[in-house]
Parts: C-alpha cells; sequence; structure tokens
C-alpha cells in the first residue's frame, strides 16, 4: 500500500510561480476536477498557471470549468509553456505515456514533475510523487493537499471541483472504498459550497437521446459468461455511428453489467478505429487490475482498463472472455 508524502510539495506550490497542470487522455471528472481545484487556489494565489490537456474535456464535464481555464494542447502554441514551467502537475494519471501529445514534452520540460495520483504501480517520470492507491480517488488527495495550502475553508469553485472528483471516482460513495472520511470529506465540501443535488444532475441527468439508445442497443448484447459470474457488453463502431454518439458516451456504462445478480466481473468492450478499449470491473476480493495486465492495462483492484491495438474486436473479445473465466474462478477456488 502506498501512502502520499506532503512534505516536499507543498512548500514547492508555496514558493514556485510558473504551473503546467494535466491529466491522462479522456479525462474523467477526478482529472479535470483536479486540474481546476488545483488551477482556482494557484490563480487566486496569484500563480501563472496554464491547463492543458491531450483531449477536449468532455460536454458533460464543462460545467466544472467556468472561467475556461482548460485548454487542448497544441505544440506550436503550448510547447514553450511546458518548456518554461517551473512545476509540472501530472494528475489522475502516473504514467506519462497516457498524456498522449503532451508525453514527450512534459518529459523532456526542465520543470519539477509533480504526480498527484491513486493508481497503482507508477512509472518513474516524475520528481515528486504524492500517491494513496488506497484513496477513493485523486480528489481526496488533493483535498488534503488544499486544506493543508488554504486551511478548512474552500472557495464554491474549488469545493464543487473535489465533489465532482470524488462523487465520480466512487460510483456516487457506492465504491468499497468509501469509508467514513470520505462521507466526511464530501460534508466538507458541501458546507463549503457544492451543490450535490446540482452536480449529480450536470453529470448524470443530461443525456442526449443518442447516448440513451447506446445504451438501449449495448443492453441488448448483455451475456454471461463462466456459469454466469462474468457479464459482458460489447458496443461497436456501427452502434456508434448509428447513434450519433462516440467513446464519451460510453461513460460509466460498466455500471451495467455489474448489476447482474451473481456477478463478480464484468467486461465492456468497446470497438475502436485501431482496436478495441476493454474495461473491467470486479466485486470484492477478485483483483481484476491482474486480468487487465494480461492484455497490457492496469488499474485498481475492482476497476481497470486496457487497449488492445491492430487486433479485430471478435478476436479480442473471445480471448479476453476466456482469459476472464479461467481467471475469476481461479480465484473464487482460493477464496473458498
Amino acid at each position: 500500500m502506498v501512502k502520499p508524502s506532503y512534505d516536499g510539495v507543498i512548500p514547492l506550490l508555496r514558493r514556485l510561480s510558473k504551473f503546467v497542470l494535466t491529466t491522462h487522455v479522456n479525462p474523467d471528472a477526478d482529472g479535470l476536477g483536479c486540474e481546476i481545484a488545483l488551477a482556482e487556489w494557484l490563480a487566486s494565489n496569484g500563480k501563472q498557471v496554464a491547463v492543458m490537456n491531450h483531449s477536449e474535456t468532455p460536454e458533460v464535464f464543462r460545467f466544472l470549468d467556468p472561467n475556461k481555464r482548460i485548454q487542448t494542447f497544441d505544440p506550436a502554441r503550448h510547447g514553450h509553456l511546458l518548456a518554461e514551467a517551473e512545476i509540472i502537475a501530472i494528475v489522475d494519471t502516473n504514467h506519462p505515456e497516457r498524456l498522449r501529445s503532451m508525453q514527450h514534452d512534459v518529459v523532456a520540460s526542465r520543470a519539477i514533475k509533480i504526480c498527484i495520483d491513486h493508481h497503482l504501480e507508477p512509472s518513474a517520470f516524475a520528481d515528486h510523487y504524492v500517491l494513496d492507491d488506497d484513496a477513493t480517488s485523486t480528489g481526496e488527495i488533493l483535498y488534503k493537499i488544499l486544506i493543508e495550502l488554504n486551511g478548512a475553508a474552500l472557495p464554491p469553485l474549488i469545493a464543487q471541483a473535489l465533489y465532482a472528483a470524488i462523487m465520480t471516482d466512487t460510483g456516487s460513495f457506492r465504491y468499497p472504498r468509501v469509508d467514513p472520511d470520505t462521507h466526511r470529506i464530501a460534508a466538507h465540501l458541501i458546507e463549503c459550497g457544492a451543490d450535490p443535488v446540482s452536480i449529480y444532475s450536470q453529470i448524470y441527468e443530461r443525456w442526449s437521446n443518442g447516448r440513451i439508445h447506446l445504451l438501449g442497443e449495448m443492453l441488448a448484447g448483455l451475456s454471461t459468461a463462466a456459469g454466469g459470474i462474468v457479464a459482458h457488453v460489447t458496443i461497436t463502431r456501427d452502434m456508434l455511428a448509428r447513434t450519433g454518439t462516440n467513446e464519451d458516451d460510453t461513460d460509466n456504462f460498466t455500471t451495467y453489467p455489474m448489476s447482474v445478480n451473481g456477478v463478480r466481473a464484468g467486461i465492456l468492450f468497446l470497438e475502436l478505429s485501431d482496436g478495441v478499449k476493454i474495461s473491467f470491473r470486479s466485486k470484492g476480493d477478485v483483483p481484476i487490475n491482474e486480468l487487465a495486465k494480461q492484455f497490457g492495462g492496469n488499474g485498481h483492484k475492482n476497476a481497470a482498463g486496457a487497449r488492445v491495438t491492430g487486433r479485430p474486436l471478435p478476436e479480442v473479445r473471445a480471448e479476453v472472455l476466456a482469459a476472464a473465466e479461467q481467471f475469476v474462478n481461479g480465484r473464487l477456488e482460493q477464496e473458498s
């Protein structure tokens, strides 16, 4: 278990002036919320801060960034910012390849690199790591940093961003790592101005017609394997085209195979132009990240992912399901 150390980072955030913040490809509310919360604190304390990502911000999360701080990385316009930064903070990922088009410039920069994250097995690329693989979210880690920096009174915009980060990465506070401390943090963020009803509605109750239809098509194809302990769903490129949706619209769809009675592991296969994205979920003591590693991925014990390129969906799906049956049955045998 990795626990965070703030000692080397807090003085740097207070003392230095030129910051760049970034997060992983296809950012979620945890990565984006952390960027926005940290950027708002830095800007309010007179720092120069630029926030940029490889991917555009999904429309559903843009309400978190009313000051429009987040930019989509363009090497010609933004490369000098990375080169001139004193600190580059990478949040919600600890592998530089997940920065995609930004990877080379981030790694090459002479800036001090700070990695703030809650995932397992970090790459050795940063100067300072604030890691807690037992945290519910990167938002929970950053909350503790900002409390140390700012005291208990967080501005409403920061509270909103952190609440969204924690809420989404805990599955609306229902995942196994949620504990009393998580709820105390959430309560404090509400006291600071986060509106839980509005945040939930903005993220989960603004679906397009196309996304609803995509969910219906996906659920129509839901199947089980391994005697009902593995459930899986598939989204093809044809389904995306037919419903006018994209990869962002599949966010949180892994919830549905996990809802089947008796299922211990759920898998979502998403066909991409260059291969297949695989999202793994599990319950209890089934370390699904170990299965993801077999396909070049990783993640948390109960939530992980992988991308397989250059191979067709039917071939990848058959191989993954065969491995999943063997893997999950093996884990359950160890339990019994």
